[in-house]
């Protein structure tokens, strides 16, 4: 099981940082932290306390928290107790997060005094109120008078290790999905889809024990906390940088000698934005012992990798594809090594297939594009609660993944968009990812998102929202002329200037951008 790599690092680097917060507070660098050994007995503090409270196998108990010292002892302690444990987006609404915990039915919810008002909103119309642990004190409107303090729970439980997990194919996380095309589903995971995604992680990215992992990504990803694994299997350190700016990141590598750091996208781009407008000295900063950036959670335009390698050439870098039904990345990944591939996401990681499946259900040839299907030891055991769906995703044993993709002749596989993301222009099927990454190479670009907007003559009409750079100036006129060498039925007919929407996990959020503009 994944704690038993925890009791080994307790017992083999009891004194040693496991995990440190940092928080730039009014430009202050503010940080703590604890060791192998602290994390090892919070875990089983809170494993022991769910099991006394009455917690059972195939409970739910959810954690509702930002990144925070608590959140990854909680996530392995719920684990241990026999329970699922279920990741929430703290940036939820009440309504959000009230369908959430209906489809779930959590029994205990971690979470923190400062949602106490949208918790008690929340509460109001839930089915079933979880019991509350608020990890700071309760100095504000509690959701109900059914709650306790992270503070006394590690005071009065016990500590010793309790393990009753037996069978690693039993539950154990439920992870909802990002809900960029719809309602979120609810996806269930086996610890057995942990513990691989754990050694893929470390395969692929070889951590060692003296590595140290910045972790900016919220941790009710499978992004952050699957990639987060790869240390914990050889007992390096990660940091949690709680607010993002590139000052931020930059310092907070120097002065903790970062050596791994994943980004999502928008993050890359104001990074590369902020040296490139010289908001951002580099020589301020001591990066040298830095070695790896990787990227996900979206098709990465080789633009900004190419950008990237000219201002850090010395950073190895790396593609992670994968999706939560996979058990997070690693599914597919690029390889250090593949930098002429640059573009593709990839080939198939250890223990993973891949297959290319056209409409009628027949394999794709070399180049030709269908819809992108992988299986392997990471694959969700269903959604949760929805047969209907789980049908539709998984077939034969392959995970569908909803995106089209082709294969070259070596195997490298290319993202052409999602399934849901097709314009189609008087019949013509146009891919929103190529022509964003057409856009991407405008100098003045810093990001762009690509949609279709109804139009009764062609049927859909391909707008493009257009974030410049900071300091940048392009007119519509201009980036027209841009488009000359576009396919004419590729080109965007209409342009917008303004911020590109991204959700947490820094995907573009098309379901935001098409109720905006698609009036």
């Amino acid at each position: 099981m994944i704690w038993d790599y925890l009791r080994k690092n307790a017992k083999n680097y009891a004194e040693k940082s496991a995990l440190k917060e940092v928080e730039f507070v009014q430009n202050n660098y503010v940080e703590k932290s604890i060791s192998w050994g602290e994390f090892y007995e919070q875990s089983n503090k809170v494993a022991n306390y769910l099991v006394e409270m009455g917690i059972r196998k195939g409970d739910k108990v959810g954690i509702f928290l930002h990144n925070c010292l608590e959140w990854l002892p909680i996530f392995i302690g719920v684990m241990k107790s026999g329970a699922i444990v279920v990741p929430l987006n703290y940036r939820y609404d009440a309504k959000e997060l009230r369908y959430c915990l209906d489809v779930v039915e959590c029994r205990v919810l971690f979470s923190d005094s400062r949602y106490g008002d949208l918790l008690a909103e929340c509460f109001r119309n839930l089915k079933k109120k979880p019991f509350c642990v608020f990890i700071s004190e309760a100095t504000m409107k509690q959701p109900n008078s059914n709650w306790e303090s992270f503070d006394n729970l590690l005071e009065n439980s016990k500590s010793e290790e309790r393990d009753l997990v037996s069978d690693d194919a039993e539950d154990a996380a439920i992870y909802f999905t990002s809900g960029t095309t719809g309602t979120p589903k609810a996806i269930l995971l086996a610890h057995s889809s942990i513990e691989a995604a754990a050694k893929l992680e470390q395969k692929h990215h070889g951590q060692v024990s003296d590595d140290i992992f910045l972790v900016i990504p919220p941790l009710y990803h499978t992004g952050a906390t699957m990639h987060w694994l790869g240390s914990l299997l050889v007992g390096g350190e990660a940091i949690l940088l709680k607010n993002m700016a590139p000052r931020y990141v930059l310092e907070t590598i120097s002065r903790e000698k970062v050596t791994l750091v994943w980004l999502l996208v928008p993050w890359a781009q104001d990074i590369l934005a902020a040296i490139e407008c010289g908001d951002i000295c580099l020589g301020d900063y001591e990066l040298s012992q830095w070695r790896l950036m990787h990227m996900g959670a979206q098709p990465i335009p080789p633009s900004l990798v190419e950008n990237w390698l000219k201002i850090f050439p010395n950073h190895q870098y790396d593609t992670n594809y994968g999706l939560s039904e996979a058990t997070g990345p690693g599914c597919i990944h690029l390889g250090v090594e593949n930098m002429h591939k640059l573009g593709a996401i990839g080939k198939a990681g250890e223990g993973w297939s891949i297959a290319i499946f056209k409409e009628d259900g027949q394999l794709a040839d070399i180049g030709e594009s269908g819809e992108l299907a992988v299986r392997g030891p990471g694959v969700m055991k269903e959604y949760y609660g929805d047969p209907v769906a789980t049908k539709e995703t998984i077939k034969n044993g392959w995970l569908f993944t909803g995106d089209l993709a082709y294969a070259d002749e070596d195997g490298f596989v290319y993202i052409v968009d999602r399934k849901k993301d097709i314009i189609i222009v008087g019949g013509e099927n146009v891919s929103a990812v190529q022509v964003e990454s057409y856009v991407s190479h405008h100098p003045a670009v810093k990001d762009v998102a690509v949609i279709g907007i109804k139009n009764e003559r062609v049927g859909e009409m391909i707008l493009a929202v257009i974030e410049l750079k900071p300091g940048m100036k392009c007119s519509k006129s201009e980036m027209i002329r841009y488009f000359d060498n576009l396919p004419e039925y590729k080109r965007p007919r209409k342009i917008v200037f303004d911020k590109v929407l991204r959700n947490s996990t820094g995907k573009i959020d098309k379901v935001s951008i098409r109720k905006r503009y698609n009036k």
